[in-house]
C-alpha cells in the first residue's frame, strides 16, 4: 500500500504539483487512519495533504482519475454521464472495453469520489429505514461533515458600529468635550449579537430504532459546531449526554453516549421525560430562551395529561419548540396520527421531518435562521 501511495505522489510531481516528503508522510498517515478500500477517503486525504494551491486542483483530479481509476481525461465526461445514469437506475453499469482505457464493469458503489456526487445524492434522499448497513455508514460520514450554524439573538447591550440607525450620544458628547464643544464626527451604536442556546432532546426508544443513531450523529455535528448546544436522550427516563459528545472521534462519542443511556431501545414516556427536563431547566436556566428540538415519533405510553402539562411548561420556557418526526416524511400537510403528537401539537411552533439526510440538512439550515 505504501508503494501505491508513493507512486501516486510521484505522478503528481511529474505533472507539476509540488509535493514534498513531509506531504507524502502526512498523506500516508491520513490514509492509514481511514478505510483504504473507500476511494473517497483516499481522494480527500490526498486533496487535503498534497494540494496547496487552488490552481493545482484540476491537475490533482486528472492524475487521481488516471492513476486509481485508469480513466483518461478525454473519457471523464462520458464516464460521469454513465455513472449518473447508473446511480439513478440503481444497477451495475456494463461498459465494454474500448481503446480509451475504460474498465469493463463499474458499479456506482465501488467508485466513490468527490466529483461523482450521484451516489451520494441518491443516499441523501433515501429514508434511513430503507438503507442497508453500508449505505448507513456512508450517510454517517456525510453527517459527520455537516456543520450546523448556531442561531443568534440580539441582546440589550450595545457596541460600537460603523453604520446604524441609533446614534451613540454619549460617545459623541465625550468627543465634543475634547474638541471644545464641537462634534467632529457622528458615532453609532448597535445591539450585540449573542449565540442562542440550542437543546436537542432525542427519542431513543424501540420505535425510533431506525432513526435514533443518525439523529445522534446530527446532534454530535451540532455540538461540534456550537458550544451552547445541550443534548438529551430519553426513553423511559431523561439522560444528559452533552459531555459524552465532546470527543474528537465520532465513533468514541457514539459509544460513550450509548453506554450512558440505560433505556436505549426501550419504552417511551415523553411526558415524564419532558417534565424532568423542565425541572432541570428551571434550576439551571438551561432551556430559558433556547430553541428546543424534540426528535420523536410521538408514540407515548405515558399519561397524555402529563405530556400536555410538560409541553405547556416547555412552550413558556423556550424561545421556540421544534418537533422532528421521521414519520412525517415529505408530506406537506401532515396530520399526526399518534396520541402523543395530537396532544403536543398545540404547543409546537414548527414541525420537520428527519427521515433522511436531505431533511436533516434542511433542519440545519432552518436552525441557523430561527431567532
Amino acid at each position: 500500500m505504501e508503494d501505491l501511495l508513493v507512486g501516486f505522489c510521484h505522478e503528481l510531481r511529474l505533472s507539476g504539483v509540488s509535493v514534498g516528503t513531509d506531504d507524502v508522510l502526512t498523506f500516508a498517515s491520513a490514509v492509514s487512519c481511514l478505510d483504504v478500500t473507500d476511494l473517497m477517503d483516499v481522494y480527500w486525504s490526498g486533496r487535503a495533504s498534497l494540494v496547496r494551491r487552488r490552481d493545482h486542483l484540476p491537475t490533482y483530479n486528472l492524475v487521481f482519475r488516471r492513476y486509481f481509476l485508469d480513466i483518461e481525461p478525454e473519457a471523464v465526461d462520458a464516464r460521469r454521464r454513465m455513472m449518473r445514469a447508473s446511480a439513478n437506475a440503481g444497477a451495475t453499469l456494463e461498459i465494454p472495453n474500448t481503446e480509451e482505457g475504460l474498465p469493463g464493469e463499474i458499479s456506482p458503489d465501488e467508485v466513490k469520489l468527490g466529483y461523482l456526487a450521484s451516489t451520494s445524492e441518491v443516499y441523501r434522499h433515501k429514508a434511513f429505514a430503507d438503507c442497508s448497513p453500508e449505505e448507513l455508514r456512508q450517510l454517517r460520514r456525510l453527517l459527520s461533515r455537516m456543520r450546523v450554524t448556531p442561531p443568534v439573538r440580539r441582546t440589550h447591550r450595545t457596541t460600537r458600529a460603523r453604520r446604524s440607525a441609533t446614534l451613540d450620544l454619549r460617545r459623541m458628547a465625550r468627543d465634543a468635550m475634547r474638541s471644545l464643544g464641537e462634534p467632529r464626527q457622528l458615532a453609532y451604536r448597535t445591539r450585540k449579537v449573542k449565540l442562542r442556546p440550542l437543546v436537542l432532546i432525542l427519542d431513543v426508544s424501540g420505535s425510533m430504532a431506525d432513526y435514533s443513531r443518525n439523529l445522534l450523529q446530527f446532534a454530535y455535528s451540532a455540538r461540534r459546531a456550537n458550544a451552547k448546544v445541550d443534548v438529551f436522550c430519553f426513553g423511559t427516563r431523561l439522560t444528559r449526554i452533552t459531555r459524552a459528545l465532546d470527543r474528537r472521534n465520532p465513533d468514541d462519542a457514539m459509544r460513550i453516549a450509548g453506554e450512558a443511556v440505560l433505556d436505549w431501545d426501550g419504552g417511551t414516556r415523553i411526558g415524564e421525560s419532558l417534565r424532568q427536563f423542565c425541572r432541570q431547566a428551571r434550576r439551571s436556566r438551561l432551556g430559558r430562551g433556547a430553541i428546543v428540538v424534540i426528535c420523536s415519533d410521538g408514540l407515548d405510553r405515558g399519561d397524555p395529561a402529563d405530556l400536555a402539562e410538560s409541553m405547556e411548561t416547555l412552550a413558556r420556557l423556550a424561545h421556540r419548540v421544534i418537533w422532528v418526526n421521521p414519520h412525517k416524511g415529505d408530506v406537506v400537510d401532515y396530520v399526526p396520527a399518534s396520541l402523543g403528537m395530537i396532544v403536543a401539537k398545540p404547543y409546537i411552533d414548527e414541525m420537520h421531518s428527519g427521515h433522511n439526510l436531505a431533511s436533516l440538512e434542511r433542519l440545519a439550515g432552518r436552525l441557523s435562521k430561527v431567532g
